[in-house]
């Protein structure tokens, strides 16, 4: 039973991913959510009560004014992804910031530092 519910949460996260970005450029009228983002990942727990959902967004100075929207119209959101989606229970959204692009482009320019260092170091033995 146990593998069947996680089953169930591996196939509606894609869903509410999916509706939850189509509601946020479609839908949500707040002047704040008009810029480049994009919803990266939905993690839906167990019990289908809490989705949290992943947003990334592109322009640093948009982040908070955006978060900050999506929270204001979660409900509506909420309601949308229910009517879509068609769960007997529609999981309460949380919606949280993505770094994860930003954590990459971090660690690739430590690993060029490094890999710079190497050469350098290597031409110097010639």
């Amino acid at each position: 039973m146990a593998t069947q519910s996680f089953e169930r949460t591996d196939r509606i996260a894609p869903l509410i991913q999916r509706e939850v970005e189509r509601i946020i450029r479609e839908e949500v009228s707040d002047p704040r959510t008009d810029c480049m983002f994009s919803v990266t990942h939905v993690d839906v727990t167990r019990d289908l009560r809490y989705a949290k959902v992943y947003i990334s967004v592109f322009e640093e100075e948009k982040r908070k004014p955006m978060m900050d929207a999506l929270k204001k119209a979660a409900g509506f959101i909420r309601h949308g992804v229910g009517q879509a989606v068609q769960l007997r229970y529609t999981p309460e959204l949380l919606f949280e910031l993505d770094t994860s692009i930003e954590y990459g482009v971090h660690i690739s320019s430590l690993i060029n530092q490094v890999m710079q260092g190497k050469d350098s170091a290597n031409a110097g033995d010639e």
